[in-house]
Protein backbone atom coordinates (compact mmCIF):
# COMPACT_ATOMS: atom_id res chain seq x y z
CA UNK A 1 0.00 0.00 0.00
CA UNK A 2 1.38 3.29 -0.77
CA UNK A 3 1.79 5.69 1.66
CA UNK A 4 0.87 9.93 0.69
CA UNK A 5 1.40 12.68 4.13
CA UNK A 6 -0.96 14.93 4.06
CA UNK A 7 0.12 18.31 5.79
CA UNK A 8 -3.36 19.95 6.81
CA UNK A 9 -3.71 22.60 9.61
CA UNK A 10 -7.46 22.25 10.29
CA UNK A 11 -8.75 18.62 11.84
CA UNK A 12 -10.92 17.52 14.26
CA UNK A 13 -12.15 19.01 16.82
CA UNK A 14 -12.16 21.74 14.67
CA UNK A 15 -15.73 22.73 13.32
CA UNK A 16 -16.32 24.40 9.93
CA UNK A 17 -16.34 23.30 6.35
CA UNK A 18 -12.29 23.71 6.07
CA UNK A 19 -11.69 19.92 8.15
CA UNK A 20 -14.49 18.19 6.18
CA UNK A 21 -12.40 17.84 2.70
CA UNK A 22 -9.57 15.87 4.11
CA UNK A 23 -11.52 14.15 6.95
CA UNK A 24 -13.34 12.07 4.22
CA UNK A 25 -10.31 12.16 1.66
CA UNK A 26 -8.65 9.94 4.39
CA UNK A 27 -11.68 8.16 4.71
CA UNK A 28 -11.48 6.53 1.67
CA UNK A 29 -8.06 6.59 0.12
CA UNK A 30 -7.44 2.82 1.99
CA UNK A 31 -9.93 1.68 -0.37
CA UNK A 32 -7.73 2.65 -3.22
CA UNK A 33 -4.41 1.24 -1.89
CA UNK A 34 -3.49 4.50 -0.81
CA UNK A 35 -2.62 4.68 3.04
CA UNK A 36 -2.72 8.56 4.65
CA UNK A 37 -0.65 10.12 7.25
CA UNK A 38 -1.39 12.97 8.64
CA UNK A 39 0.18 16.05 10.11
CA UNK A 40 -1.59 18.37 11.85
CA UNK A 41 -0.59 20.94 14.86
CA UNK A 42 -0.14 19.59 18.66
CA UNK A 43 -1.85 23.02 19.60
CA UNK A 44 -3.75 24.80 17.13
CA UNK A 45 -5.89 28.17 18.11
CA UNK A 46 -8.94 26.81 16.00
CA UNK A 47 -11.76 28.98 15.80
CA UNK A 48 -14.61 27.13 15.72
CA UNK A 49 -14.89 23.87 17.50
CA UNK A 50 -16.68 20.59 16.59
CA UNK A 51 -15.72 18.06 19.24
CA UNK A 52 -18.38 15.47 17.66
CA UNK A 53 -15.90 14.99 14.16
CA UNK A 54 -13.58 13.18 16.11
CA UNK A 55 -15.53 9.98 15.82
CA UNK A 56 -15.01 10.18 12.31
CA UNK A 57 -11.39 9.75 12.36
CA UNK A 58 -11.08 6.06 10.87
CA UNK A 59 -9.16 3.77 13.23
CA UNK A 60 -5.92 3.15 12.55
CA UNK A 61 -4.62 6.34 10.87
CA UNK A 62 -1.22 7.67 11.67
CA UNK A 63 -1.65 11.16 12.78
CA UNK A 64 1.59 13.25 13.47
CA UNK A 65 1.48 16.33 15.66
CA UNK A 66 4.23 18.97 16.28
CA UNK A 67 3.59 22.50 18.75
CA UNK A 68 2.49 25.68 16.41
CA UNK A 69 3.23 29.05 17.99
CA UNK A 70 0.32 31.43 16.87
CA UNK A 71 -0.40 35.10 17.41
CA UNK A 72 -3.93 34.80 17.29
CA UNK A 73 -2.99 34.21 21.63
CA UNK A 74 -1.39 37.63 21.79
CA UNK A 75 -3.79 39.09 19.81
CA UNK A 76 -6.44 38.88 22.65
CA UNK A 77 -4.32 40.47 24.87
CA UNK A 78 -5.36 43.69 22.60
CA UNK A 79 -9.11 42.59 21.71
CA UNK A 80 -10.98 39.21 22.45
CA UNK A 81 -13.35 40.21 20.57
CA UNK A 82 -11.37 41.59 17.60
CA UNK A 83 -9.21 38.53 17.52
CA UNK A 84 -12.36 35.80 17.75
CA UNK A 85 -13.71 37.43 14.67
CA UNK A 86 -10.64 38.19 12.65
CA UNK A 87 -10.07 34.63 13.15
CA UNK A 88 -13.12 33.46 11.84
CA UNK A 89 -13.09 35.34 8.74
CA UNK A 90 -15.40 38.40 10.13
CA UNK A 91 -13.99 41.28 9.30
CA UNK A 92 -16.43 44.66 9.40
CA UNK A 93 -16.78 47.33 7.28
CA UNK A 94 -14.08 49.66 7.37
CA UNK A 95 -16.26 52.46 8.34
CA UNK A 96 -17.34 49.92 11.78
CA UNK A 97 -13.55 49.11 12.37
CA UNK A 98 -12.21 50.45 15.58
CA UNK A 99 -8.83 51.63 15.97
CA UNK A 100 -7.29 48.28 17.34
CA UNK A 101 -9.36 46.41 15.05
CA UNK A 102 -7.93 47.99 11.99
CA UNK A 103 -4.54 48.16 13.63
CA UNK A 104 -4.62 44.48 13.83
CA UNK A 105 -5.86 43.88 10.26
CA UNK A 106 -2.72 45.34 9.32
CA UNK A 107 -0.12 43.83 11.51
CA UNK A 108 -2.29 40.52 10.42
CA UNK A 109 -1.58 41.29 6.77
CA UNK A 110 2.00 43.00 6.63
CA UNK A 111 3.76 41.02 9.64
CA UNK A 112 2.49 37.59 8.64
CA UNK A 113 2.89 36.86 5.52
CA UNK A 114 1.35 34.55 4.28
CA UNK A 115 -0.52 34.36 7.33
CA UNK A 116 -1.40 33.96 10.52
CA UNK A 117 0.54 30.14 10.79
CA UNK A 118 3.96 31.66 9.11
CA UNK A 119 6.19 30.24 12.65
CA UNK A 120 5.34 26.73 11.81
CA UNK A 121 6.76 26.21 8.60
CA UNK A 122 10.30 25.96 9.54
CA UNK A 123 10.21 23.45 12.82
CA UNK A 124 7.48 21.43 10.55
CA UNK A 125 9.88 21.10 7.57
CA UNK A 126 13.01 20.25 10.27
CA UNK A 127 10.58 17.29 11.97
CA UNK A 128 8.82 15.66 8.22
CA UNK A 129 12.28 15.96 6.62
CA UNK A 130 13.52 12.84 9.09
CA UNK A 131 10.00 11.57 9.08
CA UNK A 132 9.90 11.39 5.59
CA UNK A 133 13.35 9.46 4.93
CA UNK A 134 12.74 6.95 7.65
CA UNK A 135 9.24 6.08 6.73
CA UNK A 136 9.48 5.71 2.91
CA UNK A 137 6.70 8.90 2.25
CA UNK A 138 7.54 9.20 -1.61
CA UNK A 139 4.02 11.65 -2.05
CA UNK A 140 3.19 14.65 0.00
CA UNK A 141 -0.04 16.76 -0.09
CA UNK A 142 -0.53 20.43 1.05
CA UNK A 143 -3.62 21.82 1.89
CA UNK A 144 -4.55 25.74 1.97
CA UNK A 145 -5.42 27.99 3.31
CA UNK A 146 -3.99 28.63 5.53
CA UNK A 147 -1.36 29.10 2.48
CA UNK A 148 1.66 28.74 4.63
CA UNK A 149 1.34 25.38 4.86
CA UNK A 150 2.35 25.10 0.95
CA UNK A 151 5.71 26.68 2.21
CA UNK A 152 6.43 23.66 3.79
CA UNK A 153 5.52 21.46 0.89
CA UNK A 154 8.22 23.88 -0.94
CA UNK A 155 10.82 23.52 1.35
CA UNK A 156 10.22 19.79 0.91
CA UNK A 157 9.97 19.73 -2.40
CA UNK A 158 13.43 21.76 -2.79
CA UNK A 159 15.57 19.47 -0.07
CA UNK A 160 14.04 15.83 -0.81
CA UNK A 161 12.76 13.85 -4.14
CA UNK A 162 9.53 13.56 -3.31
CA UNK A 163 6.35 14.46 -5.82
CA UNK A 164 4.45 17.23 -4.17
CA UNK A 165 0.57 18.15 -4.65
CA UNK A 166 -0.60 21.20 -3.70
CA UNK A 167 -4.66 21.75 -2.76
CA UNK A 168 -6.04 25.05 -2.93
CA UNK A 169 -9.46 24.85 -1.16
CA UNK A 170 -9.59 28.92 -2.14
CA UNK A 171 -7.64 30.92 -4.15
CA UNK A 172 -4.24 32.69 -2.63
CA UNK A 173 -3.87 36.49 -3.53
CA UNK A 174 -7.32 37.27 -5.73
CA UNK A 175 -9.38 36.01 -2.55
CA UNK A 176 -11.84 38.47 -0.97
CA UNK A 177 -10.44 39.24 2.63
CA UNK A 178 -7.02 40.11 1.19
CA UNK A 179 -8.53 43.37 -0.13
CA UNK A 180 -8.80 43.81 3.86
CA UNK A 181 -6.28 42.87 5.40
CA UNK A 182 -4.39 46.69 4.82
CA UNK A 183 -1.63 45.29 2.34
CA UNK A 184 1.39 47.18 1.80
CA UNK A 185 2.62 47.37 -1.55
CA UNK A 186 6.03 45.45 -0.85
CA UNK A 187 3.08 42.98 1.29
CA UNK A 188 1.02 42.11 -2.10
CA UNK A 189 4.27 41.89 -3.84
CA UNK A 190 5.39 39.13 -1.43
CA UNK A 191 2.13 37.28 -1.62
CA UNK A 192 2.53 37.19 -5.59
CA UNK A 193 5.83 35.92 -5.55
CA UNK A 194 5.25 33.20 -2.73
CA UNK A 195 2.22 32.30 -4.89
CA UNK A 196 4.17 32.07 -7.90
CA UNK A 197 6.48 30.00 -6.15
CA UNK A 198 4.35 27.44 -4.87
CA UNK A 199 1.74 27.36 -8.65
CA UNK A 200 5.02 26.72 -10.52
CA UNK A 201 7.14 24.51 -8.12
CA UNK A 202 4.42 22.28 -7.43
CA UNK A 203 4.36 18.53 -9.37
CA UNK A 204 0.43 18.97 -9.36
CA UNK A 205 -2.11 21.94 -8.60
CA UNK A 206 -5.41 20.98 -6.93
CA UNK A 207 -8.73 23.52 -6.94
CA UNK A 208 -12.04 23.26 -6.05
CA UNK A 209 -13.48 25.25 -9.13
CA UNK A 210 -13.38 25.97 -12.19
CA UNK A 211 -12.73 29.13 -12.23
CA UNK A 212 -9.60 28.70 -10.17
CA UNK A 213 -7.92 26.32 -12.69
CA UNK A 214 -8.28 29.16 -15.05
CA UNK A 215 -7.10 31.90 -13.09
CA UNK A 216 -4.06 29.34 -11.92
CA UNK A 217 -3.73 28.18 -15.79
CA UNK A 218 -2.20 31.80 -16.61
CA UNK A 219 0.11 31.76 -13.83
CA UNK A 220 1.74 28.46 -14.11
CA UNK A 221 2.44 25.63 -16.62
CA UNK A 222 2.01 22.94 -14.01
CA UNK A 223 -1.12 20.45 -14.40
CA UNK A 224 -3.70 21.71 -12.11
CA UNK A 225 -6.78 19.61 -11.76
CA UNK A 226 -10.77 20.11 -10.54
CA UNK A 227 -11.64 18.36 -7.16
CA UNK A 228 -14.38 19.82 -5.82
CA UNK A 229 -15.85 19.41 -1.92
CA UNK A 230 -18.48 16.92 -2.05
CA UNK A 231 -21.07 14.94 0.49
CA UNK A 232 -20.36 12.24 2.38
CA UNK A 233 -23.85 11.23 4.18
CA UNK A 234 -27.00 9.18 2.61
CA UNK A 235 -29.85 11.39 3.49
CA UNK A 236 -32.47 9.01 4.56
CA UNK A 237 -36.25 9.44 3.10
CA UNK A 238 -39.18 10.47 4.59
CA UNK A 239 -37.63 12.99 6.56
CA UNK A 240 -40.08 15.04 8.62
CA UNK A 241 -40.41 18.77 7.29
CA UNK A 242 -40.69 21.70 9.23
CA UNK A 243 -44.29 22.46 9.39
CA UNK A 244 -43.27 26.07 8.92
CA UNK A 245 -41.98 27.43 5.29
CA UNK A 246 -38.25 27.76 6.93
CA UNK A 247 -35.22 29.10 5.03
CA UNK A 248 -32.30 28.08 6.56
CA UNK A 249 -29.16 29.53 6.15
CA UNK A 250 -25.98 27.36 7.47
CA UNK A 251 -22.36 28.67 8.25
CA UNK A 252 -21.32 32.05 8.22
CA UNK A 253 -22.98 35.07 7.26
CA UNK A 254 -20.07 37.29 7.00
CA UNK A 255 -20.99 41.18 6.86
CA UNK A 256 -21.04 41.13 2.92
CA UNK A 257 -23.27 37.89 2.29
CA UNK A 258 -25.88 40.57 3.02
CA UNK A 259 -28.60 40.35 0.24
CA UNK A 260 -30.57 43.54 0.11
CA UNK A 261 -33.08 41.58 -2.24
CA UNK A 262 -33.78 39.22 0.09
CA UNK A 263 -34.64 41.03 2.80
CA UNK A 264 -36.80 43.22 0.79
CA UNK A 265 -38.72 40.45 -0.64
CA UNK A 266 -39.39 38.54 2.40
CA UNK A 267 -40.69 42.04 3.97
CA UNK A 268 -43.05 42.54 1.41
CA UNK A 269 -44.37 38.95 1.54
CA UNK A 270 -45.26 39.08 5.33
CA UNK A 271 -46.56 42.64 4.96
CA UNK A 272 -49.17 41.57 1.65
CA UNK A 273 -49.76 37.82 3.08
CA UNK A 274 -50.97 37.17 6.39
CA UNK A 275 -50.63 33.51 5.71
CA UNK A 276 -47.10 33.65 4.77
CA UNK A 277 -46.38 35.99 7.82
CA UNK A 278 -47.52 33.21 10.01
CA UNK A 279 -46.14 30.33 7.98
CA UNK A 280 -42.21 32.25 7.55
CA UNK A 281 -39.68 30.95 9.30
CA UNK A 282 -35.46 31.95 9.05
CA UNK A 283 -33.16 29.80 10.95
CA UNK A 284 -29.81 31.14 10.79
CA UNK A 285 -27.29 27.85 11.78
CA UNK A 286 -23.64 29.91 11.93
CA UNK A 287 -22.30 32.89 12.87
CA UNK A 288 -23.75 35.73 11.73
CA UNK A 289 -22.05 39.13 11.32
CA UNK A 290 -23.93 42.42 13.25
CA UNK A 291 -24.51 43.83 9.97
CA UNK A 292 -26.65 40.85 8.32
CA UNK A 293 -28.47 40.99 11.60
CA UNK A 294 -29.23 44.92 11.80
CA UNK A 295 -30.40 44.45 8.02
CA UNK A 296 -32.81 41.65 8.66
CA UNK A 297 -33.47 44.18 11.58
CA UNK A 298 -34.56 46.88 9.53
CA UNK A 299 -37.08 45.03 7.17
CA UNK A 300 -38.86 43.86 10.05
CA UNK A 301 -38.05 40.07 10.15
CA UNK A 302 -36.61 39.60 13.49
CA UNK A 303 -39.48 38.32 14.81
CA UNK A 304 -39.48 35.37 12.30
CA UNK A 305 -35.65 35.47 12.38
CA UNK A 306 -34.11 32.17 14.67
CA UNK A 307 -29.86 33.38 15.58
CA UNK A 308 -28.85 29.39 16.42
CA UNK A 309 -25.40 30.09 16.24
CA UNK A 310 -22.88 27.23 15.47
CA UNK A 311 -23.54 23.65 15.61
CA UNK A 312 -22.01 20.46 15.37
CA UNK A 313 -22.40 19.17 11.89
CA UNK A 314 -24.39 16.33 12.78
CA UNK A 315 -27.06 18.89 14.07
CA UNK A 316 -26.65 21.07 10.94
CA UNK A 317 -27.15 17.93 8.50
CA UNK A 318 -30.65 17.54 10.21
CA UNK A 319 -31.47 21.59 10.06
CA UNK A 320 -30.75 20.89 6.04
CA UNK A 321 -33.18 17.68 6.10
CA UNK A 322 -36.03 18.90 7.11
CA UNK A 323 -36.11 22.85 6.11
CA UNK A 324 -38.31 23.39 3.54
CA UNK A 325 -35.87 25.85 1.25
CA UNK A 326 -32.02 26.05 2.02
CA UNK A 327 -30.06 29.25 1.38
CA UNK A 328 -26.76 29.93 -0.45
CA UNK A 329 -25.30 33.18 0.02
CA UNK A 330 -22.30 34.62 -1.51
CA UNK A 331 -19.83 37.55 -1.62
CA UNK A 332 -21.43 39.57 -4.44
CA UNK A 333 -17.34 40.70 -5.85
CA UNK A 334 -15.93 39.51 -8.83
CA UNK A 335 -13.22 37.14 -6.37
CA UNK A 336 -16.00 34.53 -5.42
CA UNK A 337 -17.21 34.00 -8.34
CA UNK A 338 -14.89 30.75 -7.82
CA UNK A 339 -16.54 29.87 -4.28
CA UNK A 340 -18.22 26.84 -4.27
CA UNK A 341 -18.70 26.36 -0.58
CA UNK A 342 -18.37 23.10 0.78
CA UNK A 343 -22.44 23.03 1.89
CA UNK A 344 -23.69 23.23 -1.25
CA UNK A 345 -22.72 19.26 -2.08
CA UNK A 346 -24.64 18.22 1.42
CA UNK A 347 -27.47 21.30 0.22
CA UNK A 348 -27.92 19.07 -2.85
CA UNK A 349 -28.10 15.63 -1.57
CA UNK A 350 -30.11 16.61 1.27
CA UNK A 351 -33.27 17.37 -1.38
CA UNK A 352 -34.46 20.00 -0.31
CA UNK A 353 -34.38 22.96 -3.08
CA UNK A 354 -31.65 25.83 -2.82
CA UNK A 355 -32.46 29.59 -2.70
CA UNK A 356 -28.57 30.76 -3.93
CA UNK A 357 -27.60 34.27 -4.41
CA UNK A 358 -24.16 35.13 -5.32
CA UNK A 359 -22.25 37.35 -8.33
CA UNK A 360 -23.66 36.66 -11.76
CA UNK A 361 -21.17 34.19 -13.72
CA UNK A 362 -20.34 31.87 -10.60
CA UNK A 363 -19.46 28.53 -10.61
CA UNK A 364 -22.27 27.60 -8.29
CA UNK A 365 -24.76 29.05 -10.76
CA UNK A 366 -24.08 26.49 -12.74
CA UNK A 367 -23.64 23.68 -10.65
CA UNK A 368 -27.45 24.38 -9.16
CA UNK A 369 -28.66 24.85 -12.49
CA UNK A 370 -26.83 21.52 -13.63
CA UNK A 371 -27.59 19.31 -10.65
CA UNK A 372 -31.57 20.76 -11.26
CA UNK A 373 -31.38 21.48 -7.10
CA UNK A 374 -32.68 24.91 -7.02
CA UNK A 375 -32.47 28.59 -8.30
CA UNK A 376 -29.73 31.03 -8.67
CA UNK A 377 -29.88 34.67 -8.32
CA UNK A 378 -27.45 37.93 -8.57
CA UNK A 379 -28.49 40.34 -5.94
CA UNK A 380 -29.75 42.46 -8.43
CA UNK A 381 -32.84 39.72 -9.26
CA UNK A 382 -35.39 41.50 -6.92
CA UNK A 383 -38.29 40.57 -8.84
CA UNK A 384 -37.79 37.21 -9.69
CA UNK A 385 -36.45 36.43 -6.75
CA UNK A 386 -39.81 37.70 -5.01
CA UNK A 387 -41.78 35.92 -7.65
CA UNK A 388 -39.92 32.49 -7.26
CA UNK A 389 -40.43 32.56 -3.43
CA UNK A 390 -43.90 33.09 -3.99
CA UNK A 391 -44.05 29.88 -6.31
CA UNK A 392 -41.98 27.74 -3.69
CA UNK A 393 -44.87 28.99 -0.74
CA UNK A 394 -47.49 27.75 -2.99
CA UNK A 395 -45.42 24.25 -3.32
CA UNK A 396 -45.45 24.36 0.35
CA UNK A 397 -48.91 24.97 1.24
CA UNK A 398 -49.95 21.78 -1.10
CA UNK A 399 -47.57 19.88 0.11
CA UNK A 400 -45.29 19.66 -2.89
CA UNK A 401 -42.47 21.76 -2.63
CA UNK A 402 -39.64 19.49 -3.46
CA UNK A 403 -36.70 18.75 -6.36
CA UNK A 404 -35.44 16.08 -8.54
CA UNK A 405 -31.63 16.34 -8.65
CA UNK A 406 -29.79 15.07 -11.23
CA UNK A 407 -26.06 14.26 -11.38
CA UNK A 408 -24.96 14.61 -7.77
CA UNK A 409 -23.58 10.76 -7.60
CA UNK A 410 -19.81 12.50 -8.93
CA UNK A 411 -19.78 15.01 -6.25
CA UNK A 412 -19.75 11.77 -3.71
CA UNK A 413 -16.55 11.93 -1.30
CA UNK A 414 -15.66 8.29 -2.79
CA UNK A 415 -15.80 8.92 -6.32
CA UNK A 416 -13.87 12.34 -5.62
CA UNK A 417 -11.60 10.42 -3.59
CA UNK A 418 -11.08 7.96 -6.35
CA UNK A 419 -9.54 11.16 -8.69
CA UNK A 420 -7.52 12.05 -6.12
CA UNK A 421 -6.05 8.72 -5.52
CA UNK A 422 -5.28 8.11 -9.38
CA UNK A 423 -3.31 11.71 -9.04
CA UNK A 424 -1.17 10.33 -6.13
Amino acid sequence: MKKVLIITYYWPPAGGPGVQRWLKFVKYLPEFNIEPVVYVPDNPNYPIIDDSLEAEIPEGITILKHPIKEPYKLGGILSQKSTRSISKGIIHHPKKQGLIEKLMLYIRGNYFIPDARKAWVKPSVKYLSGYIQDNDIQTVITTGPPHSLHLIGLKLKESMNLKWIADFRDPWTTIGYHKKLKLSTASKVKHKDLERQVLNSADHVIVTSQITKTEFESKTKSPISVITNGYDAEFPSGVQLDDKFSLAHIGSLLSERNPDSLWKALNELVSENEVFAKSFQLDLIGTVSEDVLESIDNYNLTQHTNVIGYVPHKEAQDYQRRSQVLLMIEIDSEDTKCIIPGKLFEYMASNRPILAIGPEGSDVATMVKETNTGKYFGYQDYASLKEWLIKQFELYQHDKLKIEPRGIDKYHRRALTESLAELI
